[in-house]
């Protein structure tokens, strides 16, 4: 079997920018969408689009940096 040499450390460093990362996108996801919505008179059709899309963000960057975690590079 393969010993695994990851440290404490990278394990807190991967947490942390997946926080980072999930939070980041649903907060400019929610604010570019209340700003449309008040632009446009649209009260909460752009700010679900816009969490909707700040979800899928995430969700799609989170995954992009497990994967570079995990592969190695």
């Amino acid at each position: 079997m393969r010993q695994n040499n990851r440290h404490p450390f990278q394990a807190m460093a991967l947490m942390s920018a997946i926080l980072s990362q999930l939070v980041g996108s649903l907060l400019i996801g929610i604010f570019s969408g209340r700003w449309m919505d008040q632009k446009f008179d649209t009260e909460p059709l752009f700010l679900v689009l816009g969490l909707l899309i700040g979800l899928a963000a995430g969700i799609f960057s989170i995954l992009r940096t497990i994967r570079k975690y995990f592969s190695g590079d």
